[in-house]
């Protein structure tokens, strides 16, 4: 009788062990740490782009750690590498969730490794803010919102809608080509809204190309493209593709403004098309560091003395996104991901790098867009189009 008495109570122990391991948001309830994960590129393909979100998150948890933390704790980060790759993604964010008990998770910084990792993230009832993930699915998928999914960033349909009017007002475009990568969802969606707006506002597309990520050679696509003659080429991708796109339309004597997304931000963009081929080449942004807000310019002094860099805009959301995230978690006054879920879906006026912060119905960020012209090699700001 003793003896299954003490296995009865061992049984029961180890149970109790085990709901306590699997309560996430209660369980960090009951330690002196707030564990956050972070899912980001930072090997891989786009790995540029992970490692500066991730790097502007650590700093602004970094500084709020600083200043005593958030609700008498200190934040913990966990980081995990999603290698670039879909699959990896939603592994990285089964493993925060199940065996590092985050409460909530940032990241990834690529739509399609967002798109692998939202519906992980609502099963679990854990929120998940993508910096930069921009594609419409992200938080709304047939007509429906995903609870648990947030963005710190502006969507698809405005950065193209952006482009678009920018290539008909200022530079007075008729005819655009485009030119995607047909392994992207960013890219697709891009071009999609592009061409919506162009067209309905009276141009015409005159052509369409496609490569893949990690394609090389893209001549034979260009010299098509250039027969033609379009007044702008359209090439919504990420910055490794785009930059030797942007080389070889050159060699082959395209002079055309060529036109981007916010993929195109990165230091290595000069470095792989050369400064030269990059004069009449326009993208858009979600910032400029030649804002002259006292903010900005604080977060690009902060960011320089911690990475020995400047910060290109995945930095930025990254840093904003942590703002909007320990903001939430203020006014939930909790470590409960539900609650946190809540305050975030209520986010309004937050003062962050990018302007005034507030999310719509659709946890979509309503705020302004840059336009960044290149030359030489720099990134200057061209004008400013509000929502």
């Amino acid at each position: 009788m003793k003896k299954w008495k003490l296995a009865l109570m061992a049984a029961t122990m180890a149970v109790s062990t085990l709901v306590a391991a699997g309560c996430g948001g209660k369980e960090a309830a009951t330690t002196n740490e707030i564990r956050l994960g972070a899912n980001f590129e930072l090997t891989g393909g786009v790995a540029q782009y992970g490692q500066s979100a991730a790097n502007g998150i650590k700093l602004a948890i970094k500084e709020a750690n600083a200043a005593g933390g958030v609700l008498g704790k200190q934040i913990k980060l966990v980081v995990a590498d999603n290698k670039s790759e879909p699959a990896e993604a939603g592994n990285a964010t089964t493993k925060l969730i199940t065996q590092d008990k985050v409460i909530a998770i940032f990241g990834p910084a690529a739509s399609s490794n967002v798109l692998a990792s939202t519906q992980i993230a609502q099963d679990n009832k854990i929120p998940l803010l993508t910096p930069t993930g921009t594609n419409t699915k992200i938080t709304v998928d047939n007509g429906k919102v995903k609870d648990f999914a947030f963005r710190s960033c502006f969507i698809d349909p405005f950065q193209g809608q952006v482009m678009a009017s920018f290539a008909q007002k200022t530079v007075k475009a008729k005819t655009a080509a485009i030119y995607i990568d047909s392994s992207s969802d960013y890219s697709k969606s891009l071009s999609q809204n592009f061409e919506e707006v162009f067209v309905k506002n009276g141009g015409t597309i005159v052509a369409k190309e496609a490569f893949l990520q990690k394609d090389q050679d893209f001549k034979a696509a260009l010299t098509k493209i250039k027969a033609v003659n379009p007044d702008v080429i359209y090439i919504p991708a990420y910055y490794e593709e785009v930059g030797k796109i942007i080389k070889q339309a050159r060699e082959l004597g395209i002079t055309a403004p060529l036109l981007g997304s916010d993929g195109w931000d990165s230091p290595k963009l000069a470095e792989i098309a050369g400064a030269a081929a990059l004069n009449n080449t326009f993208f858009t942004n979600h910032y400029s560091s030649q804002d002259k807000d006292p903010m900005v310019q604080k977060f690009v002094e902060s960011y320089k003395k911690e990475y020995g860099q400047e910060p290109d805009a995945f930095a930025v959301l990254g840093y904003d996104g942590a703002l909007m995230m320990i903001d939430a978690i203020k006014r939930a006054n909790s470590t409960d991901s539900v609650k946190i879920k809540d305050a975030l879906a209520q986010t309004k006026d937050l003062k962050v790098l990018t302007g005034t912060l507030s999310l719509d119905a659709n946890h979509d960020p309503i705020k302004s867009a840059v336009i960044i012209e290149m030359k030489d090699g720099k990134q200057t700001f061209k004008e400013k189009v509000n929502p």
